[in-house]
């Protein structure tokens, strides 16, 4: 029973876990559902994706959707989990191990996805695919949120272009006049004057615009950023990847140690179950025994008698008796009247007197 107990113990010990690892997975999707930069700047990982660049919302918009759905399921799944370890029934028992194994799959298959085939989920950070994107897409009409989000990674990284700064000579922005002529950069490709302010890459401010929009590289190298913004981009992506590989790493160790608390304490059921069947076992085969005993004690098959002893009937000598006698011998405690008539009859050949028939019964016995 103690040792039943235990496993109770741990078995709501790891549902407690289970429980705490929902909640945090609900906090950090609402948290990442309110950080808008980082939702905003997830938009350029699926440039190279027509899918995922068609969506109307970045990807890390849905992924903090999905994160706290995901930890939603796991809070009904530890609810399951301390109801069954109340119950302690193999039934739901069984429904909490699939519910949790359902979880676990779902997550390894993500997790490797993204790690091995990440080009899969549309996730692709190609030079040559991310410059034709920018070239296409910054400054465009209706493509607005790709061009906040390139003004926020240069303003951010301290970074202009995919590859160079080069890359705005023949886009869209610059050929299509969506932008001012005179400009062969954005503004958010200068140093700015207003780089503390949280939402400095929306109204960008140079320090020193002149320079910043020079033609000549001497000029503008104090005042414009030189660096590619996509090496910037890729190690931002492989933070985020760590960070939300980690979570999945601790939350796959919790869910193994439910698993492994539920066969745990199926196992703990059934010793529980075997001993309370025990003394019930041990009861029954008792009975049978006695009433083994009783019976063989009744119909023993022989019955030893004395030796010498001989075997007559009201002075009638009817041979001498052997030292056994078969229990087949009592059934003419049992025989019928009509029976003790031709029994009389043969031993002395004579017929019964009609008058006498229980005196005849109690001559025999």
């Amino acid at each position: 029973m103690g040792r039943c107990f235990n496993y109770k113990l741990l078995l709501n010990l790891c549902n407690f876990l289970f429980l705490i690892c929902g909640l945090l997975m609900i906090v950090s999707g609402l948290y990442l559902f309110s950080d808008n930069k980082r939702i905003l700047l997830s938009r350029l990982l699926a440039a190279s994706s027509d899918r995922l660049s068609s969506l109307p919302q970045p990807l890390l918009f849905y992924i903090s959707l999905g994160v706290a759905i995901a930890g939603f399921v796991a809070i009904l799944a530890a609810v399951v989990g301390f109801w069954a370890s109340c119950l302690h029934t193999y039934c739901f028992l069984s429904v909490y191990f699939l519910s949790v194994v359902v979880l676990l799959l779902t997550e390894s298959v993500l997790c490797l996805a993204i790690t091995l085939w990440p080009h899969c989920l549309g996730i692709s950070l190609d030079e040559n695919q991310m410059v034709r994107s920018l070239q296409s897409n910054y400054g465009v009409p209706g493509q607005e949120q790709f061009t906040n989000a390139m003004d926020l990674a240069q303003a951010r990284f301290g970074c202009c272009g995919m590859r160079s700064s080069l890359d705005y000579d023949t886009s869209l922005w610059r050929l299509q006049s969506y932008g001012q002529r005179i400009w062969p950069v954005p503004l958010s490709c200068c140093v700015l004057a207003n780089a503390g302010q949280s939402m400095a890459y929306l109204d960008p401010k140079p320090a020193n615009e002149s320079i910043c929009q020079s033609i000549e590289r001497e000029s503008y190298e104090r005042e414009r950023h030189t660096e590619s913004c996509l090496p910037h981009l890729d190690n931002w992506y492989r933070e985020q990847y760590g960070i939300f590989l980690g979570g999945s790493l601790v939350l796959a160790l919790v869910e193994f140690c439910v698993l492994l608390s539920i066969i745990m304490s199926c196992t703990g059921l059934a010793t529980q179950r075997a001993r309370l069947k025990k003394p019930i076992l041990e009861v029954r085969a008792q009975k049978v025994k006695k009433r083994q005993t009783l019976i063989e004690n009744i119909y023993e098959p022989e019955v030893e008698l004395r030796e010498n002893s001989s075997h007559s009937i009201n002075g009638i000598y009817l041979g001498p008796a052997s030292r056994h006698v078969s229990s087949e011998d009592f059934k003419e405690l049992y025989i019928k009247p009509r029976d003790l008539y031709k029994h009389h009859h043969i031993v002395t050949g004579k017929p019964v007197p009609v008058d006498r028939p229980m005196q005849m019964r109690n001559y025999l016995v």
